[in-house]
């Protein structure tokens, strides 16, 4: 299992990755846009969607762990390590 930072941005033109950053506390973390609104869970169940299709496995291995109503996320991958996200991610 992999816990992967994600910077949510709602309400985009496009679902697509932006590349890698890094917040104030040195994590680094992936900049994804979805177009959905950031109502009742909507941009969250897009993110899980989008990264799912993206990394190639079910959505029921991806699990919101925090940042439910916050920008920064942290989601949990299951049967996903490093070398498969580097991979799969831009």
């Amino acid at each position: 299992m992999i816990r992967l930072f994600v910077r949510l941005t709602p309400k985009s033109s496009a679902e697509r990755i932006d590349g890698w950053d890094f917040d104030e506390h040195g994590r680094r973390f992936l900049k994804v846009r979805v177009r959905a609104a950031p109502i009742e869970g909507r941009a969250n169940e897009a993110l899980i969607a989008f990264l799912a299709k993206t990394l190639k496995v079910p959505k029921s291995r991806l699990t919101l762990v925090a940042g439910d109503t916050a920008r920064l996320k942290a989601i949990e991958i299951e049967g996903l390590d490093e070398a498969a996200l580097a991979t799969l991610l831009p």
